[in-house]
């Protein structure tokens, strides 16, 4: 679903990567009213950067506002908070940094530049002691992980597979909400298939990294060569090792925060954030003067801001009808769903899943 304004992106991607010298409509004192700054990443990194600067790139073009993005010299609170004054010292009245690793930076950078708007994507401003604090010039976006994974894991048993694995990174609150959602839509189609208790059965692991490793692609091609069919790759890179071992052994993947079809074609589906629509709303909030400081914005199936790229899915029996029905049913709140804060670092209550690997644990 995440509405059809993400069609419009593939204009706006054309026009975002052809831009000269890390920016585009630059004003006659080249000064730069949005700014993005990037992680060590690329604008072009099929991931946050790339989401995040795509929606940016769609509004400013569609209101002829002046924008750049800027990317750190090095991973680093110090890198990432001179890489922001740099945009605020070229004029940005609105900065957006995508990704967690900008929490403690951001959460500097509030109160050093309290005329500038920070819009800080899959995170909260938070100091090295992880105390929360939003000012009123800050805005937190975090997503609904759990209903993505939910959507991801419900098609894939529905559509047929019936040995899955939950391959995460690092077990961060987003990681763990994902792999939650994973399973409960998995118990959740079983049961509307009326099959049997252990009739689906499931692998489930944190890497504890998010780099593709030798390691990674070996219990990748383990578990595949034990009967698994798709694997939920759910740690950034970890995603590659996955799906080399998916390549190798012909079986599938199921890729996460955004649209993976383009990575590989063992990837199947993606459980996404809606990285470009939530910049994007954002930045309309702030220029109709509605801007949501000192809140953090949930993005979730209500507001349009997780799912499923149906356009792109290679299934074969789930159906935009059936992702339509189900997706309205997160949408309304019918279904409710466990997440990290809600598990208590017990496990998932499963009636016909039985999960293997590692126990289901919460890291608030």
């Amino acid at each position: 679903m995440l509405k059809n304004r993400i069609t419009a992106l593939v204009i706006v991607t054309a026009i975002a990567f052809s831009l000269a010298a890390c920016g585009g409509g630059g004003g006659a004192a080249n000064t730069y009213e949005i700014a993005l700054v990037t992680d060590l990443g690329t604008i072009d990194d099929k991931s946050f950067n790339q989401g995040s600067w795509e929606g940016l790139v769609q509004y400013a073009t569609e209101n002829k506002i002046t924008h750049k993005y800027y990317q750190p010299t090095e991973q680093s609170d110090d890198a990432y908070l001179s890489t922001i004054e740099l945009a605020v010292a070229g004029g940005a009245k609105v900065v957006v940094t995508p990704g967690f690793l900008f929490q403690v930076p951001i959460y500097n950078a509030q109160e050093i530049y309290p005329d500038v708007n920070f819009i800080l994507v899959d995170g909260v401003p938070q100091d090295e002691n992880f105390v929360v604090r939003i000012d009123s010039n800050t805005v937190g976006i975090t997503y609904a992980e759990e209903e993505a994974g939910f959507l991801a894991g419900y098609a894939a048993v529905k559509d047929g597979i019936r040995t899955l694995g939950f391959m995460g990174g690092m077990a961060v609150p987003a990681v763990v909400r994902y792999g939650y959602g994973f399973v409960q839509g998995v118990e959740f189609a079983a049961q509307e298939e009326g099959l049997g208790s252990g009739s689906v059965r499931m692998n489930y692991f944190y890497t504890g990294g998010f780099s593709a490793t030798p390691e990674a692609q070996a219990m990748a091609a383990a578990w595949y060569n034990d009967g698994l069919d798709a694997i939920f790759a759910c740690g950034g890179a970890v995603g590659n090792s996955v799906m080399s071992a998916a390549d190798q052994a012909g079986k599938k993947v199921i890729g996460v925060d955004v649209d993976q079809s383009s990575e590989s074609s063992t990837v199947i589906t993606s459980a996404l954030k809606g990285l470009s629509v939530s910049v994007y709303d954002c930045l309309e909030d702030y220029y109709k003067g509605t801007f949501p400081g000192g809140t953090n914005v949930i993005f979730a199936a209500k507001n349009d801001g997780v799912g499923l790229p149906m356009k792109t899915s290679k299934f074969e029996k789930f159906s935009q009808a059936d992702y339509d029905a189900i997706y309205e049913k997160l949408k309304s709140g019918s279904i409710q769903l466990l997440k990290n804060e809600d598990a208590n670092g017990n496990e998932i209550k499963l009636e016909m899943i039985p999960v293997n690997a590692v126990a289901l644990q919460s890291y608030n």
